[in-house]
């Protein structure tokens, strides 16, 4: 199998490390908007240099890896439908509600497969809370809590392209939250800061923010996130029933520190940032996609999935600029399945 890869940052150079050691990638097609980084990626794992995006399609590849700059996805889904090639992107297909939803349009006419780059979902933690909760050992399930917070912030550049914390970051929560729960989102109440480090008031962002999302069923969850946890890289998600009650995310290197004088030892090695925390669930989802390619598995996470979490942050943005709960109702975009 012949695949490209469009995007040699940091995720980008991850995932083609993975997939050029793939036993069922022949061969590795990588390009960048900046060649000489994608020639660095390429002559260091032994893929084959892509001069531009253009010569990833017109190569032969059998699917496409998009890892670029969030605002490349959107055309770049649209341009591998329209080549009839299956295609993997790292969230989020767009920042806004309309490019997201012309790009999944466009897959759609094709009849094309989108697999959209959820990595929590492929978390071992993740799939056993998942398990849990749908075995009843839970008891009817009445509150959740997901906490996502990231050691250090992001490059003041990123800040005004990346959508904002909700959209960025939080995206994450929101999806596993409906993916581990098997409920939707019916009301959220949101707020923030940009009480921390002056790039993001700058930038029109948060650095923290909070989130109270009511199911369709009547359960309670909270999401919360910060870009300023000095304490290191905390992704968490706690599940509590009638019965029982389970986190995901809790283990020697959740970076928190017990008050209590029996508490367990203060974690002296914390996880650092995303890609070590989830580098086994990234690397299943990319073996996923080769299933998914060579015909062996149905798409784990269609693109339609990141439009149902995409209408959950733009709901909390709509909440957090006018002080009020909003209905997912008035987001536009439709019901999940339509």
């Amino acid at each position: 199998m012949r695949i490209g890869l469009i995007g040699t940052g940091r995720i980008g150079t991850f995932h083609a490390d993975v997939l050029n050691r793939h036993r069922d990638v022949g061969n590795l097609v990588v390009a960048d908007m900046e060649p000489a980084r994608a020639a660095r990626v390429a002559d260091r794992i032994g893929a084959t240099f892509a001069p531009s995006v253009n010569e990833v399609f017109a190569w032969g590849v059998d699917a496409v890896v998009i890892t670029s700059a969030t605002s490349a996805h959107a055309e770049l889904i649209s341009r591998a439908a329209r080549a009839g090639l299956p295609c993997f992107c790292e969230k989020p297909i767009a920042v806004d509600l309309p490019g997201t939803l012309a790009a999944l349009e466009t897959v759609d006419r094709a009849g094309t497969v989108l697999q959209l780059g959820f990595m929590r979902r492929f978390d071992e933690g993740y799939v056993a809370a998942r398990e849990l909760v749908r075995s009843g050992r839970l008891g009817r399930l009445h509150t959740v809590r997901a906490v996502t917070s990231d050691p250090a912030p992001p490059p003041a550049a990123y800040l005004p392209l990346s959508g904002g914390l909700y959209r960025d970051c939080l995206v994450h929560d929101f999806d596993i939250l409906r993916w581990v729960t098997g409920r939707e989102v019916a009301e959220v109440y949101a707020t923030g800061s940009d009480a921390g480090p002056a790039v993001f008031a700058e930038a029109g962002d948060i650095d923290t923010a909070a989130a109270v999302l009511t199911l369709d069923d009547g359960t309670l969850a909270t999401a919360t996130s910060t870009r300023c946890n000095g304490a290191g890289y905390d992704v968490r998600m706690e599940l509590a029933g009638e019965r029982d009650q389970f986190a995901v995310g809790l283990d020697d290197r959740t970076p928190i520190t017990s008050t209590e004088p029996k508490g367990p030892p203060p974690c002296d090695n914390p996880w650092p940032g995303f890609l070590e925390r989830f580098a086994p669930a990234y690397e299943a989802e990319l073996d996923a996609f080769v299933k998914v390619v060579m015909g062996e598995l149905a798409n784990p996470c269609d693109g339609r999935e990141a439009l149902h979490a995409l209408r959950i942050a733009e709901a909390c943005e709509l909440s957090r600029a006018e002080h009020r709960p909003v209905r997912l109702a008035e987001i536009p975009g439709g019901a999940p399945g339509a």
